[in-house]
């Protein structure tokens, strides 16, 4: 599966309307971004089962600084609309993979009552 490029107008409804979707906060002119970009296209085509998506810092800044990106790339995995996952810089595949394979194993259960006992 392709990437799907958020905008603040659709990025609510993604993160809603899908189990788990993890995201890469890019730009163009970012070197260490074009570096990851291969890497996290062939992570989509590996699960399918995943919505992968990029949002476009230079475009998106109001998305951008709603989550403090403040360097790129920056990698956020939601799952049931919580942030699981939120590290700056590009990974490697087999790191990618390892976030991934976490993400997907985690009892969502005990981290939706976490959040709850939290507030």
């Amino acid at each position: 599966m392709a990437t799907i490029e958020l905008t603040k107008d659709n990025f609510e409804q993604t993160v809603n309307d899908n189990p788990m979707v993890i995201i890469d906060f890019w730009a163009p002119w970012c070197g260490p971004c074009k570096g990851f970009a291969p890497v996290y296209e062939k992570a989509s085509d590996a699960h399918p089962d995943v919505v992968f998506a990029k949002v476009n810092t230079d475009e998106e800044q109001e998305l951008a600084g709603a989550f403090g990106i403040r360097s790129i790339p920056t990698l956020m995995v939601f799952r049931e609309k919580v942030i699981l996952f939120q590290q700056a810089g590009a990974l490697p595949g087999s790191a990618l993979e390892q976030v991934i394979t976490q993400a997907k194993t985690i009892d969502m259960a005990k981290v939706h009552e976490d959040v709850k006992d939290a507030k």
